[in-house]
């Protein structure tokens, strides 16, 4: 799931309310399943990221050739 600002602002409101008045635990429920959530979108485009990863070493000259090409274009 992609992390929407919604939820960032109420992952802020639920935190601002814990260092100020406490949370009831309904929203400490809430709260965990925010973080999880968020965590878990995090992790998956940094996985993205990641596997998107191509060594230069491990190209062939024509795929290096293409590769510096594609990079040019995108510039």
């Amino acid at each position: 799931m992609a992390i929407t600002q919604e939820m960032i602002d109420r992952i802020n409101i639920l935190a601002a309310k814990k260092r100020t008045t406490g949370l009831t635990p309904t929203e400490k429920a809430e709260q965990k399943a925010l973080y999880k959530e968020y965590l878990a979108a995090i992790r998956g485009n940094m996985k993205a990221q990641l596997d998107n990863i191509r060594y230069v070493e491990d190209l062939s000259e024509d795929e290096l050739k293409e590769e510096l090409a594609n990079r040019t274009k995108k510039v």
